[in-house]
């Protein structure tokens, strides 16, 4: 059963058929956000399709592994690569990555996403952390060029990394009421949708951890409307 992004996930009166393969979900839910998080693999295979994409994978370099902050190109503090559909293309930071197309294991990991969420996805963005160092700051999914109906979807592989969402209002000054932050473990082998408005409302975060000595990769599947996208400069 695939499920357009174009639809709504919850239906009245059929919370029964929300996903269509029981995997023991998770929700987690605060001011505003909605996730729900579960093993989607087992420690075996998710670490066969960690090998697979290290041979696969082709990470960016050069102008392509740069982000623009204020302004200004900073290196990219982790490795990045971007696969779909032929001819999509996402911005963001002041770069525009366009996709490869899926290799035999992003669409095994793909299809596997699909059978256990109902969503289909037309784009990845991968991110490989060597080890604890390499991060990502707060940032929030919400590209224009993102059908705003359909959920992200995380799958991790590897290390386990901790994900910190802290909600907008916690970041400006001053604040109108504390809301605390929500902190995860994302286990190897997991996978983790965020929901609307999750993207509207929270940034998310994946912080240095020093003791963590072993490589991450991170794949968040998208749906990207064709229309949306900015041009790639020449």
């Amino acid at each position: 059963m695939e499920k357009p992004c174009t639809e709504g996930r919850h239906e009245d009166g059929d919370e029964e058929e929300e996903f269509p393969h029981p995997i023991p979900w998770q929700k987690i839910e605060a001011q505003e956000l909605d996730c729900d998080y579960g093993l989607l693999f087992s420690k075996e295979e998710a670490s066969r399709l960690f090998m697979q994409l290290e041979e696969e994978v082709e990470y960016f370099t050069g102008e392509e592994a740069k982000l623009k902050v204020y302004g200004k190109m900073y290196s990219v503090p982790r490795k990045q690569a971007t696969y779909g559909e032929e001819g999509l293309l996402y911005s963001f930071s002041g770069v525009h990555l366009a996709a490869r197309l899926w290799t035999p294991t992003l669409q095994y990991i793909r299809d596997a996403v699909t059978n256990a969420t109902g969503y289909t996805f037309n784009f990845v963005l991968i991110n490989r952390y060597k080890d604890g160092q390499d991060h990502i700051g707060e940032h929030r999914d919400d590209e224009r060029e993102l059908d705003p109906s359909c959920p992200i979807a995380a799958v991790s592989l590897g290390a386990v990394r901790d994900l910190v969402f802290r909600h907008r209002d916690a970041r400006k000054e001053p604040r109108k009421h504390h809301i605390e932050p929500v902190k995860l473990e994302l286990a190897h082998g997991s996978l983790l949708l965020m929901n609307s408005p999750t993207n509207t409302y929270w940034y998310h975060s994946l912080p240095v951890r020093k003791r963590v000595k072993t490589p991450r990769i991170s794949l968040t599947f998208r749906r990207i409307i064709k229309g949306r996208q900015k041009r790639k400069k020449e």
